[in-house]
């Protein structure tokens, strides 16, 4: 599965709508084996969903947009009625506040499953006979977008619980490069994404131009080494390394090093997907947040790169530019482009607006038909649950 989602036929289309439910199923099955798929037994955290409930908003937000052929997510304008009688009730997240999702009356885990596989074949069925346009192919690339989505949030679950991974090449992020700085000239280009040329999220509308002045980026990803020098050097002690948001995140949470890093000795040691695993210095540095990246870059005299530096660089064809392993922060607040208009995942981007940052790339888990240098992900700051990096950027002169 390596061409873009976005531009795929109805054939790729099907092939890749089943292997998203057959991908998003594995990694259920990973919660079921630990209990996990009765939502009582899932802690309520603030950062996760309960995982039957999780995997039965996927299949429910195919049928309202494909199979109930909605305008919009808006409660009123889907065709027809759910398949489950209470399924707008139960799977609606725009319906169902997070907190409740733990105590819903939920079908059982075998009934959540043959809704997703019903969903599934009518999915298919009515995919065979659309056209191959992108008006027609719209609803099909977004709720395959929306799955995929959700199959990395399974992972971060995953990881947060400390339960293992059905796939093996998720344990590692692969690939080690040695670290360089490459000089970029800038210029103008243009952001966001056209109509018309395939797939579009609402937030990459509208195209425009934009001027990138020259800079100097990290060829790679930070790496475990250097932050640990950062860590070593007392830099959560520090307190002229953090922006005042930074500061208030660190108080309240007392933390020392990266989330899931612990002391064994003279070394340092990483829980991953469950095991306890030796840090490897030259792996780029991940489960850190925004605070914690522009901490490291005020201590290393450094910036983080804007996201138009980052696309800028992603899409400059530079050899040495490395990117895919883990999401990147960068310093840019997740903000509307020009002319912005809500598409019919009228939730999608819109409230998110001012509060989140951008983050650009893809992980070692995002499916490699979903990246591209275009998508503009968002978290909240304090994210530090996600498989996030970062590089830095030179300042001027």
């Amino acid at each position: 599965m390596t061409s873009s989602f976005r531009n795929a036929t109805s054939q790729q289309m099907a092939e890749a709508l089943q292997h998203a439910r057959d991908y998003t199923l594995s990694l259920f099955d990973s919660f079921a084996a630990a209990g996990m798929d009765v939502s009582s037994r899932v802690p309520q955290l603030r950062i996760i969903n309960p995982p039957l409930w999780e995997l039965g908003h996927t299949a429910w937000f195919a049928e309202w947009f494909i199979l109930r052929e909605a305008a919009s997510s808006h409660p009123a304008d889907a065709n027809g009625n759910c398949l489950l009688t209470k399924g707008d009730d139960w799977f609606d997240s725009a319906r169902v506040p997070h907190r409740s999702r733990w105590t819903l009356d939920l079908p059982s885990t075998g009934g959540v499953k043959t809704y997703c596989h019903e969903v599934l074949d009518r999915v298919l069925d009515k995919l065979s006979r659309e056209a191959n346009t992108d008006e027609a192919l719209y609803p099909y690339r977004l709720a395959l977008a929306h799955e995929d989505m959700h199959g990395e949030a399974f992972h971060y679950t995953l990881q947060t619980l400390g339960l293992p991974t059905p796939l093996p090449q998720a344990s590692e992020v692969q690939g080690v490069f040695a670290p360089a700085e490459i000089s970029f000239p800038g210029g103008t280009i243009q952001l966001g994404s056209k109509a018309g040329g395939g797939f579009v999220f609402d937030n990459e509308r509208q195209s425009h131009a934009f001027h990138v002045a020259p800079f100097r980026m990290d060829s790679t990803l930070v790496t475990n080494a250097q932050y640990a020098d950062f860590v070593a050097d007392g830099g959560y002690d520090n307190r002229q390394f953090w922006s005042h948001a930074g500061a208030d995140w660190l108080m309240r949470q007392e933390r020392s090093a990266p989330r899931y890093w612990q002391r064994d000795g003279g070394q340092w040691r990483t829980m991953r997907f469950g095991k306890l695993c030796t840090v490897a210095g030259a792996e780029p540095v991940r489960h850190v947040n925004l605070y914690e990246a522009q901490a490291y870059c005020a201590w290393a005299r450094r910036r983080l790169p804007t996201e138009a530096e980052w696309e800028y660089a992603a899409l400059s064809g530079h050899p040495a530019f490395r990117w895919g392993q883990l999401w990147e922060w960068t310093a840019s607040p997740f903000e509307p482009y020009p002319d912005f208009k809500a598409d019919r995942y009228l939730e999608y981007s819109e409230p998110w607006f001012h509060t989140h940052q951008v983050l650009r790339g893809a992980s070692f888990v995002t499916p490699s038909r979903f990246g591209t240098a275009k998508f503009r992900n968002f978290y909240l700051p304090e994210r530090d649950d996600i498989f996030a990096g970062f590089r830095t950027c030179a300042w001027p002169g």
